[in-house]
C-alpha cells in the first residue's frame, strides 16, 4: 500500500498521515487508558446507594461520569499536547487542515461530535472506515474538525 506524503509551502517537511491500522492500535491504548481511569475514579460509586446505580432519568452517574472521563481524556489531551497517550506511544498527532494550532472549537467538532456520531448508533462505530479509504487519511470526526492524524517526525 502506497504512503501517502504530502508537502506544504509553508513547511519544508513533509507530513506524512497515520492510516487506518495505527489510528486503530493508538485508539485502542486510549480505549483501555480511559477505561483505567474511569474504574479507578469511579470505584468510590459502588459504595453509594448499596452497589446499586444511582439512575439520574434514563442514565447512571457513573455512566454520565464515565462519559465524561471520555470526553475530557480526548479533548485536553489533544488541546494540550495534540496527540493523547495512545497516539503518543504510536508516534501520531493531530494537527489542523492549514498547520495552524489547534483551537478549542477545532476539538469541540472533532472529539465531542465526531466521536458522538461514530457512538450513537451500534453501524455508526463503521464510519472509522473511511480512514481506510481517503486520500489524507481522515475519519468523519476529522472531517467536522478539520483535522489530520500524522505521524510525529
Amino acid at each position: 500500500m502506497e504512503e501517502q506524503v504530502e508537502y506544504s509551502s509553508t513547511h519544508e517537511k513533509p507530513v506524512r498521515y497515520a492510516g487506518f491500522w495505527m489510528r486503530f492500535w493508538a485508539y485502542l491504548a486510549d480505549i483501555i487508558i480511559v477505561a483505567s481511569i474511569s474504574g479507578i475514579l469511579l470505584l468510590p460509586f459502588q459504595f453509594l446507594n448499596d452497589g446499586d446505580g444511582v439512575d439520574i432519568g434514563y442514565w447512571t452517574l457513573t455512566g454520565i461520569l464515565g462519559s465524561v472521563i471520555f470526553y475530557l481524556y480526548f479533548v485536553l489531551l489533544t488541546k494540550y499536547f495534540r496527540q493523547t497517550l495512545g497516539k503518543m506511544i504510536f508516534g501520531l498527532k493531530v494537527i489542523r487542515e492549514d498547520r495552524e494550532p489547534l483551537k478549542w472549537s477545532d476539538l469541540l467538532f472533532r472529539e465531542v461530535v465526531g466521536r458522538f456520531i461514530h457512538r450513537v448508533f451500534f453501524f455508526t462505530v463503521l464510519l472509522y472506515l473511511f480512514v481506510a479509504f481517503t486520500a489524507q487519511k481522515q475519519g468523519i470526526h476529522d472531517m467536522i474538525g478539520n483535522t489530520r492524524v500524522v505521524f510525529d517526525e
